[in-house]
């Protein structure tokens, strides 16, 4: 069984590929997990601060993945 890693996607990415590399590693559409980023943006501001630390913590996906 291969370990599943999250990464930020490089192929399905708008700014920095977090909810692409989160909708890869969840299976779920890529633009569900925008929304629900936008959501919290607009519902006080914590999705903006998850968002920026899943870009510094999460490793970008390797070439060819």
């Amino acid at each position: 069984m291969e370990k599943r890693r999250l990464y930020r996607s490089q192929k399905d990415r708008i700014i920095g590929g977090v909810c692409g590399g989160l909708s890869d590693y969840f299976g779920w559409d890529p633009t569900l997990v925008r929304v629900v980023f936008a959501v919290l943006v607009l519902a006080g501001g914590n999705g903006l601060l998850l968002y920026l630390l899943l870009w510094i913590l999460t490793p970008l996906e390797p070439a060819g993945m």
